[in-house]
């Protein structure tokens, strides 16, 4: 199992790895249009006190991942128990349905892990849904909670506020001045916002692909190694009551022997 993850893994990471400056560029560009527009412009720039929150819990079909489950799902209800008021949460892998369902979280959906190679396609049904249910009113934020890919060694559990759409805190140069929109920057919103949300979906999910793959390796590795120390440890306790029987039937013998 440890040789299928990191087959796996290598996949997982350049898929990874190749979506990010793509997400990032796409952030940025989303962050420009939403300091230059307001929720005049698109309702997914509304943002509205109070109101029901969403939560998009990703984490993996299968177990044998290490602590990388029960980090992310920890993580998140940490962020339930912090932020409080009325809230639902949407799943994608069973690790994180089973625990929020003993956890008695409301489940507003719950959709499979998409598989060892996960398509842009695969989550538009998801993006869909939550876009469709903001724009109802039916939740007035959206986070998504996965585990960030660092390192083969490292995975990190992170929120990120999907919706609504949000400027960046940090902009450098002039706020609304990085890119020109043409027709209009309106125009250029209405044909972004629905790719953003998936965009943004696809790639928490590649990062819980990466994380799910590296934490798995690292787990079989230790878990070989666990299984080979006690194979040591026990192979030495069987030597010893092997020798200590065989030292017993020696003398008791030569003591039969002197005895005849």
């Amino acid at each position: 199992m440890q040789f299928v993850a990191a087959s796996k893994l290598k996949r997982a990471q350049e898929a990874t790895l190749a979506s990010r400056a793509y997400a990032e560029k796409l952030d940025e560009v989303l962050g420009d249009l939403a300091i230059v527009l307001d929720g005049e412009d698109h309702p997914l720039l509304v943002r509205r006190e109070g109101g029901k929150r969403l939560i998009v819990l990703i984490t993996t079909d299968r177990g044998l991942a290490g602590a990388l489950n029960t980090n992310t799902i920890r993580f998140a209800a940490q962020s339930i128990t912090e932020t409080g008021g009325e809230l639902s949460v949407v799943t994608v892998g069973r690790k994180g349905r089973d625990a929020m369902r003993r956890a008695r979280v409301p489940l507003e959906a719950h959709f499979e892990g998409f598989g060892d190679k996960p398509t842009f396609a695969d989550v538009i049904p998801l993006a869909r849904l939550i876009t469709d249910d903001y724009l109802k009113g039916t939740y007035n934020r959206v986070d998504i909670v996965y585990s960030h890919f660092v390192s083969t060694l490292t995975q990190r559990a992170s929120v990120v506020e999907l919706l609504p759409i949000s400027p960046p805190e940090d902009t450098e140069g002039i706020p609304g001045n990085q890119f020109i929109f043409e027709p209009s920057a309106a125009a250029v919103l209405e044909q972004l916002v629905p790719r953003y949300v998936a965009t943004r979906i696809f790639q928490a999910v590649l990062e819980g692909k990466a994380s799910e793959e590296s934490s798995r390796m690292v787990a079989m590795k230790n878990a070989t190694e666990n299984a080979e120390e006690l194979i040591e440890d026990l192979t030495l306790a069987y030597n010893k009551v092997r020798q200590s029987n065989i030292t017993r039937e020696m003398i008791e013998i030569a003591s039969g022997a002197k005895a005849g």
